[in-house]
C-alpha cells in the first residue's frame, strides 16, 4: 500500500476529502458525549417556550453570540457601545466600525433565518448572504487567484508563519461546497444523527474556506440554523462562540488534527461538549431570566399603579432602555408623564439613569447582571 504523503500546511488543501467522513461514528467516547449533548438541547427546546415572549431572549442573547463570535477574530467592541446602539438607530449608524460589524454579525444570523424559514434548507446561495451581509460586501466565493492563508496568531510559536491553505483553483471550492450542503441536506442518502453531521459540516466548511475573509462567523451562524431546520431547536438560541473562546487552543487543534491526520473523534467529542455546555448554560439563562423578571414584576406592581406585565417585558428586551419604549408599551406621548415614570423606576432601582450627551438611557442592572455572569 502506498503510503499517504505528510500534509503539506504551505499547499493548498484541494485532496480535502468529500463528505460523508471515513469514520465510524459508533465510537463509545463520542455517542456517550452525543447522549448528554442531545439531552440538554432537548432541555433547552423545551424550556425557551416558558419565555413568554421567545424574542426578549433571542433579542439579547443574539448580541452576546455576535459579539463573542467577532472576539474570535480578534473584532472587540463594549458591550455598552452595543447596546447603547441598539437602544438608538442614531448611535446604531455612528458606532465605531468594530461595532458596526458585531451588529453585522447579529443582522446576518436574522438574514439567514428567514431565509431558511423561506426556502426550507441551507444552500450555498443563502450561505453567500450570510457572508456578505457580515462584511458588507457584494463579494462571494473567493476567486480561484486569491491567494487565501490562514496564519499562526501572534500568541503561537512561530507567529505569522502559515498555518493551513485551503484548497484553491477553479470550480474545486464549488464543488466541495455542493457536497458539503448536498451532505447536509439529504438525510435518506446520509443518514447522519443531526449534531453529529453540524459538527462534521462545520470541519468541513472551515477547512474548504469558501470566503476570503468571516469563514468562521459564517459557520457558526450555520451551526443554529442547521439545528433549527432538523427540528432540535425552534429558536436561535444555542450561540457555541463564548465556549470556543474559552477552550480556543482545543478548539484549533482538534480541527488541525481532522485535516492533518483524520482524527474524527477528538473533534466530535469538542463539538458535542460545546453543545451540552451551551445548552445547560443557556438553560440556566433562562431560568434566571424568568426569575428575576416574576421578582420585579411583584415589586414594581406593589409600587406602582400603571406598572404590569406588559411594561416589565419590555424592561427585559434588552439591557438599554429607552423612555419612548415605555411610552410605546403605556400607550402615553406626553414626555411630562414619562420622565415621571422613569424617575419612578429609577428611584426604586428598577433601572438607573445614563446620560449620553444629550440622549438619557435606563439601564435594567438585573437583566445586564444576569447576561454578562
Amino acid at each position: 500500500m502506498k503510503e499517504k504523503e505528510p500534509f503539506d500546511r504551505n499547499i493548498p488543501y484541494n485532496q480535502l476529502p468529500l463528505l460523508p467522513p471515513d469514520y465510524d461514528l459508533n465510537n463509545k467516547e463520542v455517542l456517550l458525549n452525543w447522549g448528554y449533548a442531545s439531552r440538554n438541547l432537548a432541555e433547552l427546546r423545551r424550556n425557551i417556550l416558558r419565555l413568554p415572549n421567545p424574542n426578549m431572549l433571542i433579542n439579547t442573547i443574539t448580541l452576546q453570540e455576535a459579539k463573542s463570535s467577532s472576539e474570535i477574530e480578534n473584532i472587540f467592541t463594549t458591550d455598552d457601545e452595543l447596546y447603547r446602539a441598539i437602544s438608538d438607530s442614531v448611535k446604531e449608524n455612528s458606532a465605531s466600525p468594530e461595532t458596526k460589524e458585531v451588529l453585522r454579525y447579529r443582522q446576518a444570523l436574522w438574514t439567514g433565518y428567514r431565509n431558511f424559514m423561506d426556502k426550507g434548507k441551507l444552500s450555498q446561495e443563502s450561505v453567500v448572504k450570510i457572508y456578505q451581509e457580515i462584511k458588507n460586501t457584494k463579494q462571494g466565493i473567493r476567486p480561484p487567484q486569491s491567494q487565501v492563508v490562514i496564519r499562526k496568531g501572534q500568541s503561537e510559536l512561530n507567529p505569522g508563519d502559515i498555518a493551513y491553505t485551503p484548497p484553491r483553483g477553479k470550480g474545486i471550492v464549488e464543488d466541495k461546497l455542493t457536497n458539503l450542503f448536498k451532505y447536509i441536506n439529504d438525510n435518506e442518502k446520509f443518514p447522519t444523527d443531526p449534531i453529529l453531521k453540524m459538527a462534521i459540516a462545520h470541519y468541513q466548511f472551515e477547512a474548504i474556506h469558501p470566503f476570503s475573509d468571516g469563514n468562521g462567523r459564517v459557520g457558526r451562524i450555520m451551526n443554529i440554523l442547521y439545528l433549527i431546520n432538523q427540528e432540535l431547536l425552534t429558536y436561535p438560541v444555542l450561540y457555541m462562540s463564548k465556549y470556543i473562546i474559552e477552550n480556543k487552543k482545543d478548539y484549533y487543534y482538534c480541527l488541525g488534527a481532522v485535516t492533518q491526520r483524520q482524527q474524527w473523534k477528538n473533534w466530535l467529542i469538542f463539538m458535542l461538549k460545546a453543545v451540552e455546555q451551551t445548552a445547560k448554560n443557556t438553560n440556566h439563562l433562562i431560568d434566571a431570566i424568568l426569575d428575576q423578571m416574576a421578582a420585579t414584576l411583584d415589586y414594581g406592581k406593589k409600587e406602582l399603579k400603571w406598572y404590569n406585565k406588559e411594561v416589565n417585558e419590555a424592561m427585559f428586551y434588552q439591557p438599554y432602555i429607552k423612555q419612548k419604549t415605555i411610552g410605546e408599551v403605556i400607550g402615553r406621548t406626553s414626555r411630562t408623564t414619562l420622565t415621571k415614570y422613569m424617575a419612578e423606576l429609577s428611584r426604586m432601582g428598577i433601572v438607573t439613569p445614563k446620560q449620553e450627551g444629550k440622549e438619557v438611557y435606563y439601564i435594567n442592572n438585573d437583566l445586564l447582571r444576569i447576561l454578562e455572569s
